[in-house]
């Protein structure tokens, strides 16, 4: 027996026009949200690069008074959780944990003496080259 249109059951689900329809919502909420997103998570990388620069400049000062100078650049900031040649005066480990990376996974520039003073402590930042945007201890 054929089925009319009034004995027809409705139908539940979405039409295709609704689906399409949400999807382009979502994308542009996206386009919208992700950069303030992205932006916000580079500033937080900014900021505890900063924040183990300073903790790493504090374990060089405690090296500086138990040994009379800053690690050479040659013995580097691992001077500050490895005694460096079994020197007495040596108090360390100077630092709670291992030496850390930068947010962005990559070892911090330790150079002794520096061009900026006694040393120069610094990370490339994100885009892991040398300029502008780098994050240093002199700064």
């Amino acid at each position: 027996m054929p089925l009319d249109g009034n004995d027809r059951k409705s139908e539940k689900g979405f039409s295709l026009i609704e689906l399409i329809v949400v999807l382009v919502i979502l994308g542009l909420l996206a386009a919208v949200v992700a950069p303030n997103v992205y932006n916000k998570l580079a500033k937080g990388k900014d900021q505890i690069a900063k924040i183990q620069i300073k903790e790493i400049e504090g374990a060089l000062q405690l090296y500086s008074f138990d040994m009379g100078r800053y690690p050479e650049s040659g013995e580097g900031l691992e001077a500050l959780v490895r005694n460096p040649g079994n020197m007495e005066s040596w108090k360390g480990p100077y630092l709670a944990k291992e030496l850390p990376k930068d947010p962005w996974g990559r070892p911090y520039i330790y150079r002794s003496p520096g061009m900026h003073g006694d040393f120069d402590l610094f990370s490339y930042g994100a885009d892991g080259v040398e300029g502008e945007d780098d994050i240093c201890s002199w700064k």
